[in-house]
């Protein structure tokens, strides 16, 4: 499977909304510091959350296993590549959400 192309393609189209975003915001700020405000208030206050770290990795490991079982589908199965690898991808993305949304709810509760 040649990913060349996709690569290119995701590249190329993930690079204009960046760029779009990071003028944007650099006007944005230039705007508020020729009016004399203070851009501590964009910044704001980062914390670093323990919930979102175990999202991303929640999500991170069940993506990996779509991957893994992606490949044993493709190997096993009369399945083809790219149905096998994307289903179990999102299959088990979407499992990954779904148990990190059970597990945040199990801790709001007990807050």
């Amino acid at each position: 499977m040649d990913l060349t192309g996709l690569v290119a393609v995701l590249g190329f189209f993930g690079v204009i909304p960046l760029i779009i975003f990071l003028v944007h915001r650099h006007r944005e700020r230039k705007a508020l510091i020729e009016k004399g405000m203070d851009i501590s208030l964009l910044q704001g206050e980062k914390k670093c959350s323990t919930l979102e770290s175990l999202k991303y990795g929640i999500v991170l490991i069940g993506l990996a296993a779509g991957i893994l079982i992606g490949n044993i589908l493709d190997a096993f199965t009369r399945l083809n590549e790219e149905v096998s690898y994307f289903s179990m991808i999102f299959l088990f993305g979407g499992l990954a959400l779904l148990i990190f949304y059970s597990i945040a709810k199990k801790q709001q509760e007990t807050e």
